[in-house]
C-alpha cells in the first residue's frame, strides 16, 4: 500500500496496521523526516516514536482523522512542505542566545526556527562567557556559534574561538591592492561545503554568494571610513587556524571566518552538515550572520 492509493477513498487504517505493512510505513517515516517531526532513520519500523510523530502531523495540519491513517492526512503527507507548518512562536528569554535572535530579529535578518536548521552566527569582542573584550587587532577575540530553535527556544547547540577580522600580517601585506577585507556586519546567504587552502586544504564553508567588505586601506584595522566592496570572489571561507596562539592571528585570515582551531572547526562542520537543507542538497547555501558584540550588549543588556 502507498499513500497515493488513500487519495479519494475511504480507507481508515489503524496505526497497528500501517505497522504491518512495511512499504506504507516507511514512506510515511520518509516525509515524517523531511518534514523536521522524525529522527532517521526510516526503517519501516512504525512503533510508537512514528506513531507520535503522525499524530503531532495531523494535529499540525488539522486533518481531523485523530487515531488513524485516511485520505486527508495521506494527502497533506504528500503535499506539505516544512515551510507550510505553522511555526511554534518564538519564546525568548534573557540568555545570550535569546540575545543573539532578539538582535537579529531587531535588524530584519532571518532567524530559522525549523528542526535541524542551524543559524551560524559570529560574534566579534566577546569571550566564552559572553563578555566584552577589548577587541584588540590579530587575536582570536570572538565567537563563532551555531543556533537551533527548539520548540521556539533558541538554543546554542555549541561555539568556539574565532576570528572575523583579518590579522596583522594580511593587513599590512593585502592580498588586494584595495586593503584587506574585514567583513562587513550583516546577514549573507554565502557560504557552501567545499574545501579550503592548498598547503592544508580542509574541509570549510567556502564562499559561494556576493558578501560585503570593508576594505582597510589604511590599515588601522577598524571598519570606520573604509570603502566597502561587493562580490562573490573574495575567497572569504569559513575555515581554520591551525591551532595558532589566541593572542597571534599570523597567516590564518586575510579576512574569512575563522575557528582557532582544527578540532573545534572540524566540531562546526559535523554540526552544520546535519542541517536538514545540506541533507537534502549538498549544494545548499547556508546564511551567516555577523554581529558587533558591543552593539548587541548594549541593546539587550543584563
Amino acid at each position: 500500500m502507498k499513500l497515493q492509493d488513500f487519495l479519494g477513498k475511504d480507507e481508515k487504517w489503524s496505526f497497528d496496521a500501517i505497522a504491518e505493512d512495511a512499504d506504507l510505513a516507511r514512506q510515511i517515516q520518509v516525509l515524517l523526516i523531511g518534514l523536521g517531526l522524525l529522527e532517521p532513520p526510516a526503517d519501516g519500523k512504525f512503533g510508537p516514536v512514528s506513531v507520535i510523530s503522525l499524530k503531532k502531523f495531523q494535529e499540525l495540519t488539522k486533518t481531523e482523522e485523530s487515531g488513524f491513517l485516511g485520505a486527508v492526512t495521506a494527502k497533506k503527507l504528500i503535499e506539505t512542505k516544512i515551510d507550510d507548518l505553522p511555526k511554534p512562536p518564538l519564546k525568548l528569554g534573557n540568555d545570550i542566545a535569546s540575545k543573539i535572535v532578539k538582535y537579529m530579529l531587531s535588524k530584519g535578518y532571518q532567524v530559522f526556527t525549523n528542526p535541524k536548521e542551524y543559524n551560524i552566527v559570529y560574534v566579534e569582542g566577546v569571550d566564552a562567557d559572553w563578555t566584552l573584550n577589548s577587541d584588540t587587532p590579530n587575536q582570536f577575540n570572538d565567537r563563532r556559534i551555531v543556533i537551533e530553535v527548539v520548540n521556539g527556544v533558541p538554543k546554542i547547540v555549541d561555539h568556539w574561538e574565532a576570528t572575523t577580522e583579518p590579522g596583522r600580517y594580511y593587513t599590512y601585506n593585502p592580498m588586494n591592492p584595495k586593503g584587506a577585507a574585514r567583513i562587513q556586519f550583516g546577514q549573507y546567504k554565502a557560504w557552501a561545503v567545499g574545501t579550503h587552502g592548498t598547503a592544508e586544504p580542509h574541509e570549510a564553508l567556502v564562499q559561494v554568494g556576493d558578501i560585503t567588505v570593508c576594505r582597510d586601506f589604511n590599515r588601522d584595522f577598524k571598519r570606520t571610513g573604509d570603502k566597502l566592496d561587493t562580490g562573490d570572489n573574495f575567497y572569504v571561507n569559513q575555515h581554520y587556524g591551525f591551532d595558532f596562539p589566541r593572542n597571534d592571528i599570523r597567516l590564518a585570515s586575510a579576512g574569512c571566518l575563522v575557528g582557532r582551531t582544527r578540532e573545534g572547526h572540524r566540531e562546526f562542520m559535523a554540526i552544520i552538515k546535519q542541517d536538514r537543507r545540506y541533507v537534502a542538497n549538498r549544494k545548499y547555501t547556508f546564511y551567516t550572520t555577523v554581529i558587533p558584540g558591543d552593539d548587541l550588549l548594549k541593546t539587550f543588556p543584563g
